[in-house]
């Protein structure tokens, strides 16, 4: 029997289009389905998901794609699909109805709602028999007890409309950020380390890099060890670990276990490119030439899966092939000996293999125990001879791998997170200098503006040549800051200039006056049923976080108290929460970083700028910002007026509250003077 579209059919959304040809008559969100519910009174079962997402296509094989299922389902109500990259606003309001609901989150998330859009219940995976009865009693319910879950989605709208503020009890307060605040933040995340294994409490783990970047930046304020060590420790176990793809590069979204071993293996661009960040920052720290290691092959995964040829970066890579998680990473002994040969013992015990295996079904996860020296010194081996065995057998096996199925590839492209791998690719240029690396920067941003911007508007997505969705607050803050990372690179004004334009947009579009906070929807964007704010920094920084951070630094660049003002206030409203709970505001304990001393403003002016510029950057300089010119006057930017090359040499500017240091020609002399604030 041939299978019928449903409306998803004309979809550009991988997530959508998977379920184009389920027997539920699916809808898209919009106008249709949701006048359809008013027009004939039934509810709204919003089923959200997204394309990597194992449990959501376990949840459609049992249920969607089951005809006596579907037929309850169409009978019964109005069903949207939503994929929550493509709407993140959507899924904001409908994960926090769960939530308010007493219920835990995750996805897929499938949600019931009156036909005026407001949740009345709610709930995320569900085997298909208890699928099957639940569809039952709520089509029951609501035929016989309509008005009293009419009166509870009431509330629960209430409760969705409600102020950020008001519901975590924050307060305006006169900025104030003292060494006594931040100090307390340390001691409230260090409570949460696990010192055995790395990253903070129990299975799952989730990589979390706005929790370890912040700990690079208190280490540098306070150097205390202790903070470094639990970073460094997070680090190598993850780079050690399953969900790092020892063959390939890059990381999974999470690991299912406390030690990092078996992966969750979708792989997501967003987490990439902050883990990217993450890295190169550690590596300007430490000089850990592992840290470089993940790096070089990080990228260079993205660059070979998940990059268009336009120059935009795919969205992630599904965690099944063939119908089985994992299938695509793994190898049994017996696979690993035949590809290998003669090399195969070794690997083995470099890789922690066995025959019987290290995961389910008798399959090899691979991972490491200890570093190169460790391996190396146990086995008899010099260094330069293990690692030249790893090359080897990195590319053997990446090799044999291609030409296995492949996973599912979402290819939209998000403006958001292709913002979070520009600035990854902007903070590792800073600690290594690689052309290519600048390349692929320049490439993605031109990209980024010439089809995802018009005039001063941003798009969420793209898509076949088309952008067709608002841009939500995290499109623009992070696209300003990854602009501000390429300015810091290449002294090329027009990315500064671009970030500006964009940050003006936000303030006329998505800005309350009355919280002096973002909305995370502009004015443009469709109205739902509750305009929400995203105050904490979860594996993505609150776009909040990320706008306050932006403004102290375009507010400097640019001389203007206006940005530097709203700055601070965000930050004073939200302190006492960043105080009380730092591993759920991460993003904010850095920006509070930025406020404890007064940001260095370092210009450099001549012939030398820009390999000066280069060599300072392998610094971790967390808070300080760079402007630079060849030549003098050759620049609006307030920060290099004035500012020349003295005897025709290469000269740096170190500059704190509009203040300058003596005029020096040498990075050596620049960061002395960095360093004495």
């Amino acid at each position: 029997m041939e299978k019928k579209p449903n409306s998803l059919l004309q979809e550009t959304s991988p997530y959508l289009l998977q379920h184009a040809y389920n027997p539920v008559d699916w809808y898209p969100w919009g106008p249709e389905a949701l006048q359809k519910a008013k027009d004939e009174q039934k509810p709204i079962l919003v089923s959200i998901g997204y394309a990597a997402c194992h449990w959501c296509h376990v949840m459609e094989h049992q249920s969607f794609e089951k005809e006596e299922i579907a037929q309850v389902m169409n009978q019964n109500f109005v069903c949207i699909k939503v994929d929550r990259e493509e709407r993140p606003d959507v899924d904001q309001v409908y994960m926090d109805a769960l939530q308010a609901m007493g219920l835990q989150g995750g996805w897929p998330l499938n949600v019931f709602l009156n036909p005026d859009a407001k949740p009345f219940y709610g709930g995320t995976y569900f085997p298909p028999q208890n699928w099957m009865q639940l569809l039952q009693s709520i089509t029951d319910a609501y035929a016989k007890s309509r008005a009293e879950l009419d009166k509870s989605a009431d509330q629960f709208a209430e409760h969705l409309n409600q102020s950020e503020l008001a519901k975590y009890g924050l307060q305006h307060r006169n900025p104030d950020f003292n060494q006594a605040d931040f100090e307390q933040m340390f001691q409230n995340l260090k409570k949460r380390f696990d010192v055995k294994r790395g990253g903070t409490g129990e299975a799952p783990k989730f990589p979390m890099p706005s929790i370890w970047r912040f700990l690079l930046r208190y280490y540098h304020h306070s150097h205390d060890p202790v903070a470094l060590e639990q970073v460094n420790l997070t680090l190598e176990e993850m780079a050690f670990g399953g969900i790092y793809d020892q063959v390939g590069g890059g990381f999974a979204r999470y690991s299912v276990d406390e030690v990092w071993l078996v992966p969750h293996f979708e792989k997501m661009l967003y987490d990439n490119g902050q883990l990217i960040s993450l890295y190169s920052e550690a590596y300007q720290v430490t000089r850990n030439e592992l840290y470089k290691q993940v790096i070089s092959e990080t990228i260079a995964f993205v660059e070979r899966e998940l990059t268009s040829p336009e120059g935009g970066f795919y969205s992630s890579l599904d965690a099944d092939s063939e119908g089985v998680e994992g299938k695509f990473y793994v190898f049994t002994q017996a696979e690993l000996q035949e590809i290998l040969g003669e090399g195969a013992e070794l690997a083995s015990s470099y890789y922690n293999t066995t025959h019987e295996g290290n995961w389910e079904h008798g399959v090899n996860i691979l991972h490491r125990r200890q570093t190169d020296e460790a391996f190396a010194a146990d086995q008899g081996l010099s260094v330069e001879e293990l690692q030249e065995h790893v090359q080897n057998w990195k590319d053997t096996l990446l090799q044999v791998r291609s030409q296995r199925i492949r996973p599912g590839l979402d290819d939209k492209i998000l403006t958001s997170w292709n913002a979070l791998m520009l600035k990854g690719l902007t903070d590792a240029y800073k600690a290594f200098g690689e052309p290519r690396m600048l390349e692929l920067a320049c490439t993605n941003a031109h990209f980024l503006l010439q089809n995802l911007k018009q005039e001063n508007q941003l798009f969420h997505n793209y898509k076949k040549g088309k952008a067709t969705i608002n841009g939500f607050l995290e499109d623009y803050a992070l696209l300003i800051q990854a602009l501000i990372g390429l300015y810091q690179i290449t002294f090329e004004e027009q990315w500064l200039k671009e970030a500006r334009k964009l940050t003006d947009y936000t303030l006329s579009h998505f800005y309350d006056e009355q919280e002096e906070l973002f909305f995370f929807t502009g004015t443009a964007g469709e109205q739902l049923i509750a305009r929400k704010k995203e105050l904490f920094d979860n594996v993505v920084p609150a776009s909040n976080s990320v706008m306050a951070m932006n403004l102290h630094f375009l507010g400097l660049y640019f001389d203007k108290d206006q940005y530097s003002n709203l700055s601070d206030k965000m930050l004073s409203k939200v302190r006492d929460l960043v105080v009380q709970e730092p591993m759920h505001l991460a993003n904010w304990a850095s920006v509070y970083h930025l406020k404890m001393k007064p940001t260095a403003e370092i210009a450099i002016i001549g012939p030398e700028t820009h390999s000066f510029r280069n060599l300072l950057q392998q610094h971790f300089l967390p808070n300080a910002l760079l402007a630079g010119s060849k030549e003098e006057n050759d620049s609006s930017l307030p920060l290099l007026d004035d500012r020349f090359a003295q005897e025709g040499k290469t000269t740096l500017y170190v500059c704190y509250n509009r203040t300058c240091q003596l005029p020096v020609q040498s990075v050596a002399e620049a960061l002395e003077q960095v360093d004495t604030i």
